[in-house]
């Protein structure tokens, strides 16, 4: 089958950071379903995982973590799925990517796509809606619309909201909840991005955050998503919560680059999100990801989210990965970069 993969940690703009290559066809385990990989899109955790991790001599390693495709065959043990079926899915971080014609997904982890989205446009949302779901209900613990929990007014503010996770995020929680949504973006063209996706205001970041929030006269802000440069900002959203607020993030940083006993005299609490910790463990909540996923394309289908597909790069080939790799790292990108198709 044809892959893109890397054997080397280099450079983006490289020749050989990303290889068209020829890889043997996998098989499915007994919960797994094998995909025909229709269309990708590309993640900051790409990026991390091709400058960091060394592959092993002689073996090389797919990435992909977003993915739309049709179902070719299932294994012993699947219930949910059959062949034909389109489905999506953000696929397991310890396994063979998306970048590559078949994949292995378990079916715990994936559902059917949605019928109203095109495979581009598909492909663009899983990850980042895992991500932004597990976020706001599972780590923050926002209480959803009509869930009978008491309505009190608060808001939710997200650093970096015109980003892949922002964008999603945004939309979730305009649909989902009842909190005021507050993003943050630098410049006009993101400032549109988030309003455009149902931000109720939009602060810049690259400004005191204090001022700006204070000036919009908002419920308190009791809930946080810091989605990048997390010790940059952190002053100021200690600063910004509420007292008894909580605090959610999804960025890497070193261990000493937020100082946690700023949170003990407000009692805020913090908390870490990383999609891939449910597949990585196995947890017994593994199946809550196909669910949500679920959820998330009857919302699509139903008109109540879009996707955040802002560029498709062309086909699925090491010339086009490495050119969304280096959109990714340039800090640039809003929304979702996007791969269909892997040619003849």
């Amino acid at each position: 089958m044809k892959a893109v993969a890397y054997t080397r940690c280099l450079p983006a703009d490289h020749a050989e950071a990303l290889l068209d290559l020829e890889l043997p066809a996998p098989a499915p385990g007994p919960r797994d379903l094998l995909v025909r990989v229709q269309a990708v899109s590309v993640n900051p955790v790409d990026t991390k995982v091709r400058r960091n991790r060394i592959p092993a001599e002689g073996q090389p390693q797919v990435l992909g973590w977003d993915a739309v495709g049709t179902v070719e065959a299932v294994g012993a043990a699947v219930s949910g799925f059959r062949p034909g079926d389109r489905v999506w899915y953000a696929g397991a971080i310890d396994r063979p990517g998306s970048n590559a014609e078949l994949q292995l997904v378990d079916e715990r982890i994936a559902a059917r796509a949605p019928a109203t989205l095109s495979d581009a446009e598909a492909a663009a949302l899983p990850l980042t809606a895992i991500t932004a779901w597990e976020l706001l209900f599972d780590r923050l613990q926002v209480p959803r619309t009509g869930s009978g929990a008491a309505a009190t007014p608060a808001t939710l503010l997200i650093t970096g909201g015109a980003g892949g996770v922002g964008s999603i995020l945004i939309q979730l929680a305009r649909q989902l909840t009842g909190l005021t949504v507050v993003a943050t973006a630098s410049r006009p063209q993101t400032r549109d991005w988030c309003l455009q996706l149902g931000a109720h205001q939009v602060v810049d970041h690259s400004q005191p955050l204090g001022p700006q929030l204070k000036a919009l006269a908002l419920p308190p802000v009791t809930y946080v998503a810091s989605l990048t440069h997390t010790p940059q900002h952190y002053p100021q959203l200690v600063e910004a919560l509420a007292p008894q607020g909580r605090l959610a993030v999804i960025d890497d940083f070193a261990p000493g680059d937020i100082d946690v006993m700023a949170l003990k005299g407000k009692s805020l609490s913090l908390h870490w999100e990383m999609m891939f910790t449910r597949s990585l463990h196995q947890t017994p909540d593994m199946a809550a990801q196909g669910e949500l996923l679920a959820e998330v394309a009857a919302l699509a289908d139903a008109g109540r989210i879009r996707s955040t597909l802002t560029e498709t790069l062309g086909r699925i080939d090491a010339t086009h990965l490495r050119r969304a790799h280096a959109l990714l790292e340039s800090g640039r990108v809003h929304g979702k970069v996007v791969l269909s198709g892997f040619g003849e």
